[in-house]
């Protein structure tokens, strides 16, 4: 599995972005993908995370109500909408996958490049 993120960039805060991570190869209904995000000086930290049939869903708490994880079967990708952004959430994001994926980065076998978000106030 190989992953592709895009869609970060600089935006005001109050506003929105997309992020997408396309996946080349299979991800079965059991694969996990998730979200996670690293900020200058801090650890990874998780973003949000489902299991690839939707099933189950999870959201850190400083995301919930904000952002939304969301696939495209046909297109072998999976989103990232971002809204109401704030400087905090200014950071380094990598989209992930594993079958036994849940909200510890290190549950995670194939990792995307990262892609930058910028939040300003």
């Amino acid at each position: 599995v190989q992953l592709q993120a895009s869609g970060g960039g600089l935006v005001q805060a109050g506003g929105s972005l997309r992020l997408s991570c396309a996946a080349s190869g299979r991800l079965f209904s059991s694969y996990a993908v998730g979200w996670f995000r690293q900020a200058p000086g801090k650890g990874r930290e998780f973003v949000a995370r489902f299991t690839w049939s939707g099933v189950n869903t999870h959201y850190a708490d400083s995301v919930k109500g904000r952002f939304t994880i969301s696939r495209d079967n046909a297109k072998n990708t999976v989103y990232l909408q971002m809204n109401s952004l704030k400087p905090e959430d200014t950071a380094l994001y990598y989209c992930a996958a594993d079958v036994n994926g849940g909200t510890y980065y290190a549950q995670y076998a194939y990792w995307g490049q990262g892609t930058q978000v910028t939040v300003s106030s």
